[in-house]
């Protein structure tokens, strides 16, 4: 891959990272942050974003939005399982998208299509194009002993 492709991969898959980090360690740090604000003004399936406001449930909701965008953070900017985090980011930021829209606006400055979507075809492209692969830990990873014991791990994670 030429310099140039090699290096603005870099910097996406980076930059996208520390979005993703940032998201996520800001509501780890902040004690009084909770997704129920966003879910109870669900306009798009508000009957499954509801659901996710029962007492047993939100919890759960909460840590898998703080750790997963923080995990993901970690994952693209380190460049390893960059495949498998990009897959589950790109299915997170489809769950931040469907709450907002209110068809065909998302949000007063777009239509149909918001950053959640772009997002989310962003991280499905660096899932495809094994973006962790190029100045990543992923080429460290792939020689591990124990990636080539299971090579279809190898292909799943990244």
């Amino acid at each position: 891959m030429p310099i140039f492709s090699s290096l603005t991969l870099f910097l996406l898959r980076v930059s996208l990272g520390w979005m993703m980090f940032y998201a996520g360690i800001t509501k780890i740090l902040d004690p009084q942050w909770s997704a129920a604000g966003y879910l109870r003004g669900a306009k798009t399936f508000p009957a499954l974003f509801n659901w996710f406001l029962q007492p047993g449930i939100l919890p759960i909701v909460n840590l898998v939005n703080e750790w997963g965008l923080t995990l993901l953070g970690v994952s693209l900017i380190l460049g390893i399982f960059v495949r498998l985090s990009s897959i589950l980011g790109a299915g997170l930021m489809l769950l931040y998208y469907f709450p907002i829209l209110q068809y065909p606006y998302p949000n007063p400055h777009a239509y149909i299509v918001d950053e959640h979507i772009v997002y989310a075809l962003t991280l499905a492209f660096l899932a495809a194009i094994r973006a962790g692969r190029v100045w990543g830990l992923e080429n460290w990873c792939a020689r591990l002993p124990i990636c080539s014991r299971f090579p279809s791990y190898r292909r799943l994670l990244g």
